[in-house]
């Protein structure tokens, strides 16, 4: 069946992810190859020092990204979209929204980059003696209490974004595992929320005497592949306005994008990992055991079949590397000369590869925001040299892109160096990946670890949760989604793999030394306002 025949017969499968400054649908067909896409560019907003995405911008985001998917089968197929054979959404994890019985919500989003909630998570954390990091909904909500703001007696539901999205299409209060477990830690025996803790919560926030207790409040966990109900004509409508989307289609259970990384990439196996680089970075390493001990700079979540996971969540990445590649965009154009951006990253990022492996002891902070791992509660993007160091374009640049995946390295070097991690296979996708070769190879230094990158990797997340909702609707009997994976989707495709060099991996170390050295000039930073 050709691709136009595939969408006018309704066997196409959606999946639409909300990232941090792009909305992305991916359009696949019944062998999980992507067919068509749309995309819409948005950005959150600091708003009474939280950063937020207005309701309003949720869902014209979503109307406009459908609607450029549409406009693109419109062109390359000369056809509608009039049904799907399932849909699937996923967005950025963690964060706050919060609803009364009215269904509106009672405080604006607040999303995972917010790092107000350092009290609540830490106190939470020796409640639980297990890491809660500041980003978790539940941290939130506690911080909401300890704050005593009024709204959290009308709580009437608690989720993410991707479960508000998901519930305003089809009804359903759910969660995709993967997702929930940055809300609330997750047992992995019962693959469910944690009892002994939603006990301990309740009991610790009892004197409150507030109509609810957690259980009331949080959603549903549904494992990858379990119905999480149908398109509404309400849902549809807020998908496509126009009229032509029709309802009854099956919706996956949404998930976060640290799940649909994993999808995209493979890494749902024990003994596999990924690492995602984009306007933020996560490591997954999925893992055989639980850890020896809690580590704050370890997350502890699931893949969306419920497997733990040890997680490295960084809220920075590339965002003050394409700061400083604009300024060598502005300078062409002060001169006159043609701006080609895929071409100014290619020459820009093979360049730092011809620099020296330890940065010629240039440093550089690339936090926009605050960045827990680091201890970080605020961020000031930083360029660090002294008179002695090679200063050249290709050490400055080589100095930025180690910075990107800097503090990804200091939260593994636990797992690798003290928890005795053995990975047989790291994928990575994301942005930072865009130009062959190069960020795989500062990945591969950092790491010490062979880094496997797909065809598939610009696909990312929204790929990832169309494959999440074809598994729905396409899984055999008793299959599991790692078997699903390996044999329907990527047939033993393990990529591209970069191995690094010995004086590779000892340059990044020398690096994230004085790196390290250096943080009381990012902290002296911070307390510098503007």
């Amino acid at each position: 069946m050709n691709k136009k025949k595939i969408i006018e017969s309704g066997k196409a499968i959606l999946g639409i992810e909300f990232g941090s400054t792009r909305i992305k649908a991916v359009l696949i067909d019944p062998e999980n190859r992507p067919i068509s896409q749309g995309s819409f560019e948005w950005e959150n907003k600091l708003v009474d020092g939280l950063w937020t995405y207005s309701i309003d911008a949720i869902w014209n985001g979503l109307r406009e990204c459908y609607a450029d998917l549409r406009k693109n089968v419109k062109q390359t197929y000369d056809t509608e979209i009039e049904t799907l054979a399932a849909i699937g959404i996923s967005a950025m994890m963690h964060g706050y929204m919060a609803f009364n019985k009215k269904e509106e919500i009672l405080v604006p989003f607040r999303t995972w980059r917010n790092t107000n909630t350092a009290k609540a998570a830490n106190e939470l954390s020796k409640l639980f003696n297990f890491n809660i990091p500041l980003r978790w909904s539940i941290s939130h909500l506690y911080q909401c209490i300890l704050d005593k703001e009024e709204h959290v007696q009308n709580i009437d539901f608690l989720t993410t974004l991707a479960g508000y999205i998901h519930w305003q299409l089809t009804g359903v209060k759910a969660l995709g595992v993967g997702d929930a477990s940055g809300m609330f830690p997750i047992d992995s025996a019962t693959k469910d929320y944690d009892a002994a803790m939603i006990e301990k919560f309740n009991q610790h926030i009892a004197h409150n005497h507030f109509h609810w207790n957690i259980l009331d409040i949080l959603p549903k966990v549904l494992l990858a592949g379990e119905n999480a109900g149908v398109l509404t004509e309400k849902g549809a409508l807020l998908i496509d306005p126009s009229g032509h989307l029709k309802s009854e289609i099956p919706v996956c259970p949404p998930e976060g994008d640290a799940g649909t990384g994993m999808v995209a990439t493979n890494a749902i196996k024990q003994r596999t990992g990924n690492v995602s680089a984009g306007t933020s970075s996560f490591s997954m390493i999925v893992l055989e055991k639980q850890l020896s001990k809690p580590y704050e700079m370890i997350d502890m979540v699931t893949t969306p079949d419920g497997s733990p996971v040890a997680m490295v969540h960084c809220n920075n990445c590339t965002s003050d590397l394409n700061s400083w590649v604009n300024l060598f965009k502005e300078y062409q154009q002060l001169i006159g000369i043609k701006v080609d951006m895929n071409e100014v990253f290619g020459k820009l990022y093979n360049h730092a590869l011809e620099g020296d492996k330890d940065c010629g002891g240039l440093i550089a902070y690339n936090y926009i925001s605050g960045e827990p791992v680091t201890g970080l509660a605020e961020g000031r993007p930083l360029f660090v040299r002294s008179a002695n160091d090679k200063f050249n374009l290709a050490n400055f640049m080589r100095a930025n892109l180690y910075a990107s995946v800097g503090v990804l390295k200091i939260g593994n070097d636990i797992l690798f160096n003290e928890e005795k991690i053995h990975v047989d296979r790291i994928t990575a996708h994301g942005g930072l990946f865009k130009t062959k070769g190069v960020g795989q190879r500062i990945l591969a230094a950092a790491l010490n670890s062979p880094i496997s990158v797909m065809e598939t990797a610009g696909e990312g997340g929204a790929w990832g949760i169309a494959l999440l909702a074809g598994y729905l609707i396409n899984k055999a009997v008793n299959q599991s989604l790692a078997d699903y994976l390996d044999e329907k989707v990527f047939f033993g495709n393990i990529g591209t793999e970069i191995t690094p060099t010995a004086e590779e991996v000892e340059g990044f170390n020398t690096y994230i030394e004085n790196y390290k050295v250096g943080l009381p000039i990012e902290q002296t930073a911070v307390k510098f306002k503007k």
